[in-house]
């Protein structure tokens, strides 16, 4: 069965993986990172992409971004995926590829998994264990939204601006959210949908989505509808 087209929709929430090989590095130092944090910097807005969340972890990355076209997103991933493998190979005096397939995306309802798949991302490096806390990875785009450092990279969705009135309030209400964490469904969630490609919201935010696109945004389900039965 042929795959099914990625799901990228403008002015929607999409929450984006790309993984190295065969689970191979992607990052072999601190300037690898930085190389592609530029890239990320200086490709988004010529693609229309706004870029909300990031971390870069050894073998892949996430990213969670709203594009302003349907095209924007396949363009920046295009576009910083092509220079950084150039850039890979040459410095590490490597050949071939260097992604695992492409990136795999999905869409987010933002009222419901904005925040939470912000403090996912915040979390990775704490889950497998790198570090102890969110703040202690520089790696991530923790350090901004919490007030330790200011990062061109990124643009705020408007749900973080209404976590307070001043940059202070902002900063430590979403301090404390990533300190409180999300969930393990949560977590699973936000993993299955970017990996699979369905959308993840509430049924009426899916319901809406369907109709911006002739792609299924949900898994249907599977076997023949069920037989009503009346009683006798």
């Amino acid at each position: 069965m042929a795959r099914l087209p990625r799901l990228t929709l403008a002015g929607h929430l999409h929450h984006v993986i790309q993984r190295g090989n065969n689970r191979q590095p992607i990052f072999a130092d601190p300037e690898d990172r930085e190389i592609i944090l530029a890239l990320l910097a200086d490709n988004a807005p010529k693609h229309g992409v706004a870029v909300h969340a990031y971390v870069l972890m050894d073998n892949h990355f996430h990213l969670l971004v709203t594009p302003g076209t349907a095209e924007g997103l396949p363009r920046l991933m295009q576009a910083i995926g092509r220079r950084y493998v150039q850039y890979f190979n040459w410095r590490h005096a490597r050949t071939g590829t260097l992604w695992e397939g492409r990136y795999r995306s999905t869409l987010l309802q933002p009222e419901r998994y904005l925040l939470p798949c912000m403090a996912y991302l915040d979390l990775n490096p704490v889950r497998s264990g790198e570090v102890a806390q969110a703040a202690d990875y520089p790696w991530s785009s923790h350090a901004h939204w919490v007030g330790l450092r200011h990062d061109r990279l990124l643009t705020p969705h408007a749900l973080y601006w209404a976590l307070g009135n001043t940059p202070f309030a902002r900063e430590a209400a979403y301090g404390a959210l990533v300190q409180a964490g999300i969930g393990v469904h949560v977590q699973e969630a936000l993993t299955a949908s970017a990996l699979s490609g369905w959308a993840l919201g509430e049924p009426k935010f899916l319901q809406d989505l369907q109709g911006d696109t002739p792609r299924r945004v949900t898994r249907g389900q599977a076997g023949r509808p069920p037989i009503s039965s009346k009683s006798s």
